[in-house]
């Protein structure tokens, strides 16, 4: 079933068995996992059906450096799908070593493994329209899986490991029909959760007070309650509820906010491939379920354990757009169209680089020398990414040149300097803004450092072709663009120490009984790896646990 809050008359009670906070990838997945189950649902979701521009500003807030941070609304989607309505899709699990203990990774460990995920990542992947849970060449193609490059040979990375893609799915234009027809389930829009009612012994929630733009409230009670909001929203409403736990609910060892990551993701120097161009396997291909895949060089958890580094993919490139003497007619039309490019994709095609005049009239002959090239990619680009429902999934141009640049994403390590803090300015409904510092350490400069000379070693061993770069631009490059995107990861820790955490294996905050957090905020570890599939895999069990376990 299907609401607003405007349905509903001042002051209503919404009952449910489990109340949900937040309709992202998280919340929906909940939802939908909860469906044929006897537990009554409540779908609590702040926005309505589209964007709504006095919605998202509730957002809004500082960064305390901008050059780091993108600005609070960017990335994210205060709507039915949440932030699923403008991700990328891409999907991949975490690996097996990013949920131990690391003695070079401080603050590592999860209180789970990747075994107690294992049994939820296939649902995951269904629900997140990525196919097949199978993510190496040999298991998606069988015989027919091809190198990245030929002849490359590497005991530091693999290269046949996969991402795969989703649509990208949509959750809440998908899943609507689903969540409007079953019976033990309401969606409620508009639904802003502005305060968590705790008992009189500050251990368990009695009651979620909701306030609409217009002026109306409403409470919602349950027997438990899912927090589903995000990585900065959850961080915000947990420090934001001071009644009872003064220091907010869950802060009593001033952890949440604290441990705030992102990935560090970059483009760097360039690769002349010595062999042939068909010897060269960049693109994507579809698998034999109809979905969009591709290799990358991973760092194996061996020379991770060897090096003390953290986790890091790379993936082959093209080169910097700006720079009009790559004298691809494609990357000229992709920087004159940048107006027309989403903010999300704008930032990490183009960086903060500015073509003068000169470069302009250089790019504008790029494209006129090569229209039928343009042209063709035009098509490419309306046909089977605008128009198409599985979309193909990025800007692929294939160098005649056999020259290509080095796209890396790595593991950020956890930090407790980096944090989400409350600003002094309140928001249209009286809760305190956010203000992010986020921050890196040395470590990560590192990792990447270290990973991108191991890869050029192994490029130049193989006879393959050389990684040209400077190691002394890595940290410039790994913060090009600041924190990456839309990962917001790790403001509410997952552990089973109370004082170095926020929830416990099971995502409940250990100072209540009946409060529960989903999303990529329990993260303890941020891997390598894009976190929805994971945080998707995290909802579907704990879905998994409210069912088996009385309230």
């Amino acid at each position: 079933m299907l609401h607003a809050c405007e349905d509903f008359p001042d002051s209503h009670e919404l009952q449910a068995d489990v109340a949900i906070v937040g309709a992202g990838a998280a919340g929906i997945a909940m939802a939908l996992e909860l469906m044929d189950s006897k537990l009554s649902v409540l779908l609590l979701e702040s926005g309505g059906l589209e964007e709504e521009p006095a919605t998202q500003d509730l957002y809004a807030g500082t960064v305390a450096d901008a050059r780091l941070h993108s600005p609070p609304v960017r990335y994210r989607q205060r709507r039915l799908g949440g932030t699923t309505t403008i991700w990328g899709g891409r999907c991949m699990p975490f690996d097996a070593i990013d949920f131990e203990t690391r003695a070079a990774v401080p603050a590592s460990g999860w209180p789970i493994g990747r075994e107690d995920l294992d049994p939820f990542y296939p649902r995951a992947n269904a629900l997140c329209e990525a196919g097949e849970f199978a993510y190496t060449t040999g298991a998606a193609f069988g015989s027919d899986e091809l190198p990245i490059v030929e002849g490359f040979v590497s005991s530091n990375f693999s290269s046949n490991r996969l991402e795969r893609f989703s649509c990208p799915t949509n959750f809440g234009d998908r899943y609507l029909h689903k969540l409007k027809a079953a019976a033990n389930v309401r969606v409620v829009l508009h639904a802003n959760l502005t305060q968590i009612a705790l008992d009189e012994s500050a251990t368990r929630v009695t009651h979620l007070v909701l306030k609409t733009l217009t002026g109306k409230t409403l409470t919602a009670r349950a027997q438990r309650y899912v927090l589903a909001t995000g990585g900065l929203e959850t961080a915000r409403l947990l420090l934001a509820n001071r009644d009872r736990h003064h220091h907010g609910i869950g802060n009593e060892h001033d952890v949440v906010g604290r441990y705030y990551m992102c990935h560090l993701a970059g483009t760097i120097g360039a690769i002349q491939f010595s062999v042939p161009l068909s010897d060269v396997h960049r693109g994507y291909r579809k698998s034999p379920d109809g979905i969009y895949c591709r290799q990358r060089f991973a760092l194996e958890e061996s020379t991770q354990r060897r090096e003390n580094i953290g986790n890091f993919v790379a993936r082959l490139h093209h080169p910097r757009i700006t720079d009009p003497a790559h004298r691809s007619a494609v990357l000229s039309l992709l920087y004159l169209a940048k107006p027309l490019i989403p903010y999300e994709y704008r930032q990490r095609l183009h960086g903060a680089d500015a073509s003068n005049d000169g470069d302009l009239l250089r790019h504008v002959r790029n494209v006129v020398g090569e229209p039928f090239k343009a042209a063709g990619f035009a098509l490419h680009m309306l046909r089977d990414r605008k128009l198409a429902t599985r979309k193909f999934p990025s800007i692929i141009i294939n160098s005649k040149a056999n020259l290509y640049s080095i796209d890396f994403h790595a593991e950020q390590y956890p930090n407790a300097s980096s944090r989400v803090l409350l600003g002094e300015e309140l928001d249209a409904l009286g809760l305190p803004r956010i203000k992010i510092d986020w921050r890196y350490l040395p470590q990560d400069v590192d990792t990447v450092s270290r990973a991108l000379a191991m890869l050029a070693e192994d490029f130049a061993a193989s006879g393959v072709g050389k990684i040209d770069y400077d190691p002394a631009s890595v940290e410039m490059e790994m913060t090009r663009y600041g924190a990456y995107g839309g990962h917001h990861i790790g403001t509410a820790r997952m552990g089973n120490d109370p004082r170095t955490s926020v929830v416990d294996a099971n995502c409940r905050v250990h100072a209540l009984s009946n409060l529960f957090i989903a999303g990529s905020a329990v993260f303890a570890t941020s891997s390598q790896a894009n976190p929805t599939l994971t945080i998707v895999a995290l909802a579907a069990r704990l879905a998994a646990h409210l069912r088996a376990t009385p309230a």
